[in-house]
């Protein structure tokens, strides 16, 4: 298990991450969120040992991260800026994860080379930078790690790649209990394999809770009446937001899905839509409660 607790860093007088705590339990995908320049590559980068926090601390099964070889040894690191030495090939970064890595798998690598089909002869600074993403998937998935870090892990990769890729880490996740961490802009890939959420902003965590239960306590509505909008619609549950489109109100509210149909249904609606909000949407609405760009996301 992860356990991020207090965790604070400053950054060229700056204060990147105030006071973030939460948890990751084995065998989950946690999926990181939050606006540009939020902090979340820094923390990435804290908890994988490559940076110190200012305060607070961070630790993997009880034992502290920074500077402790045997922790770092069971995890993978894939940052959004990929780093390999400038005259290896495949074959010879593979080798390299190999010696640093005692779980490294061979025959998995092998098998993994018909997954990716590239030369492990060339030098992996020649490929593109969706081709070296999937050289730093490759080494890592063969080193077997029990957590993987990821930041930005699809950028560069075409859709039959990235589904390939997920696969193979929800297989590792399924099989191995690997623990995944993973920062992605695409919530869309986030929604399909993350079990838990936390939403960061400005270095402070705003929400963090089950992707289920987030969805499930946050439904965009749609509802018209013969005679307009009666007079305490939504007493008993809490509107996040609303707008009037002719006769038809659309709105935001949070509460439990029998609740809202209870309270809407007792005034005899001519049109009643109780609609799940995606993960974009939600992520939409959370940055705009507290000030950042916000967008419709009734549209």
């Amino acid at each position: 298990m992860i356990v991020v607790n207090k965790i604070s860093k400053g950054l060229d007088d700056t204060e990147a991450l105030s006071d973030v705590s939460f948890t990751v339990k084995k065998g989950s995908i946690y999926g990181l969120l939050g606006s540009n320049g939020a902090g979340k590559t820094t923390l990435l980068r804290i908890i994988s040992g490559v940076l110190k926090e200012s305060k607070g601390n961070i630790t993997i099964d009880n034992q502290p991260v920074f500077e402790n070889s045997q922790v770092k040894e069971r995890m993978i690191f894939i940052p959004d800026t990929l780093y390999f030495f400038s005259q290896y090939t495949v074959r010879q970064m593979a080798n390299f994860y190999r010696s640093m890595y005692s779980t490294w798998n061979e025959e998995r690598f092998q098998q993994l080379s018909e997954v990716f089909d590239i030369d492990v002869k060339k030098k992996i600074q020649k490929f593109s930078k969706g081709m070296q993403r999937q050289v730093a998937f490759w080494i890592s998935l063969s080193a077997m790690p029990e957590i993987l870090i990821l930041d930005e892990p699809i950028d560069g990769l075409d859709p039959v790649m990235r589904k390939k890729v997920k696969n193979l880490i929800l297989q590792d996740v399924a099989e191995r209990e690997m623990t995944v961490l993973i920062s992605s802009h695409n919530l869309r890939e986030i929604e399909d394999i993350c079990d838990h959420i936390g939403i960061l902003h400005k270095g402070e965590l705003l929400l963090e809770k089950e992707l289920d239960d987030l969805k499930s306590d946050v439904h965009k509505v749609q509802v018209a009446f013969k005679e307009g909008i009666p007079e305490g619609l939504f007493d008993d549950v809490r509107v996040l937001y609303k707008e009037e489109r002719g006769s038809v109100l659309l709105c935001i509210v949070q509460g439990r899905a029998e609740v809202v149909e209870k309270q809407i249904e007792q005034y005899n609606p001519v049109i009643f839509d109780l609609l799940p909000l995606t993960l974009e949407e939600i992520f939409i609405y959370e940055m705009g409660d507290v000030g950042y760009a916000i967008q419709s996301v009734l549209d």
